[in-house]
């Protein structure tokens, strides 16, 4: 079971101008791409060659001598989880399920929105902030460079990118302004509710 480069779910210039083309032909063509291309490199001839991604990121994660599989194969979750949690035209509250377990476990979408955030910024360096469900709670949590919630027994139901190849054509040192961006006018909240089930 090969490790493949999903299609983006919209065109390239979809989610201009808050993302740009150039900024997707670069993040899904060449760095989520080398991601899938050394992933496969790494498990060909393996046991792992036949499992799913998922399989993959949970049976080679904390194992030192397995980071380079574990790495690549997280990275290729991540983005393609990233891709489907933004839509042209997204953003702004919520609607569902989603809405209503939001204000259950935070109160309010603006503390939400100020959690989710700081999670973002403060990430140092690369990495992910993410929205996940663990024992029916929902927790704001970031991870470092390729680490992912399916490695930690939680479930992924929203993430922004924070690595600079995600914001840096479009908003050079400016994270806190692609964060915003990316709640006000990208969030794909019918993808969150899917995952939300």
């Amino acid at each position: 079971m090969a490790i493949i480069l999903p299609e983006l779910p919209y065109a390239k210039n979809a989610l201009e101008p808050h993302i740009s083309e150039k900024t997707l032909e670069f993040h899904h063509g060449k760095h989520h791409n080398a991601y899938v291309v050394n992933g496969n490199k790494l498990i060909e001839g393996t046991e792992l060659a036949e499992d799913s991604l998922e399989e993959i990121i949970k049976k080679t994660a904390g194992d030192a001598s397995r980071a380079g599989i574990f790495n690549n194969a997280a990275q290729v979750w991540n983005h393609t989880f990233y891709w489907q949690c933004m839509k042209p035209g997204g953003g702004g509250p919520p609607s569902g399920p989603i809405a209503e377990k939001i204000n259950a476990d935070f109160k309010s979408y603006e503390k939400f929105v100020e959690e989710f955030k700081n999670a973002g910024v403060t990430q140092f360096g690369s990495g992910w902030a993410w929205l996940a469900l663990k024992d029916d709670a929902l927790q704001i949590t970031k991870t470092a460079n390729a680490d992912s919630p399916i490695a930690h027994g939680t479930t992924p139901l929203l993430v922004v990118d924070v690595w600079e190849h995600a914001y840096y054509l479009d908003y050079q040192n400016r994270r806190p302004d692609y964060l915003s961006a990316f709640v006000e006018n990208l969030i794909n909240w019918d993808f969150v509710n899917a995952c939300l089930g």
